[in-house]
């Protein structure tokens, strides 16, 4: 295998493991940037769980998001370009139908590695009547560190089509309003998606959504989350030292 994809299924096992709470049987999706316009994601059907090389598809960045801007594409017209977008000409199997999220992800040289889960605790808020608010705010220095100032939120829709192009018009949001890229995407009701640099990095993104997710939950017995205040927020996001620890974090 190569070094790319012997990292993706190293991280995919990780995040697979059922003594994790990331994901159970057929759960989730993960993928990692080949080149400018090909990436490996996990065939449809599969499991993270014990996954090798072989349950991982090469697939073309461009062919797959080329549907996102057709109006009138059908499940059947997704189902069609997923089979088409895949570089092996010999392969049956077709790509998650979630490739599409991670196209769009992909795309951007900054990003390498992504994950999608669904993390117990997260989920339970992310299932919660408060989910937007409690995953609005920062708990404490290390959820900056690890996470970034804040994460794209989006609400429930469709999985599929609709929800890549609500998640890459978010993201484009998000970018145009920070000024920078995200490095979470929470998804209501749905999951939560890491990109990163590489894989390392994008494990410990979901370790610690989920680590916020706990600490979030504990709080709101104890009267609800007392989040860090914008100021104190910039303050972690913008030291050097941080950044230093940050940059540990990716090695």
């Amino acid at each position: 295998m190569s070094v790319v994809l012997d990292e993706l299924v190293a991280m995919s096992r990780y995040l697979g493991d059922p003594e994790r709470p990331y994901v159970i049987l057929g759960e989730g999706n993960t993928s990692a940037r080949i080149d400018e316009d090909s990436f490996y994601v996990k065939a449809s059907g599969t499991t993270l769980e014990g996954c090798s090389g072989a349950d991982f598809l090469p697939v073309s960045i461009s062919k797959v998001i080329a549907i996102l801007d057709d109006p009138k594409a059908t499940d059947d017209d997704v189902d069609k370009v997923l089979r088409a977008a895949v570089l092996d000409p010999e392969e049956k199997r077709k790509p998650s139908v979630e490739t599409m999220l991670h196209a769009i992800l992909l795309q951007y040289p900054e990003y390498a590695f992504a994950a999608h889960s669904h993390p117990v605790l997260t989920n339970a808020i992310l299932c919660s009547v408060n989910a937007e608010e409690a995953m609005a705010g920062r708990t404490c220095p290390d959820h900056i560190v690890v996470m970034g100032h804040k994460s794209v939120w989006v609400p429930y829709v469709d999985p599929g089509l609709v929800l890549a192009r609500e998640v890459r018009d978010r993201v484009r949001r998000f970018i145009d309003e920070e000024g920078e890229l995200p490095r979470a995407i929470m998804l209501q009701n749905h999951g939560s998606i890491a990109m990163a640099e590489n894989g390392k990095k994008t494990i410990a993104i979901t370790r610690m959504t989920e680590k916020a997710s706990q600490i979030v939950l504990g709080s709101y017995a104890m009267g609800g989350p007392h989040f860090m205040d914008a100021k104190n927020v910039d303050r972690i996001h913008t030291r050097p030292d941080e950044a230093y620890r940050q940059k540990v974090i990716e090695q």
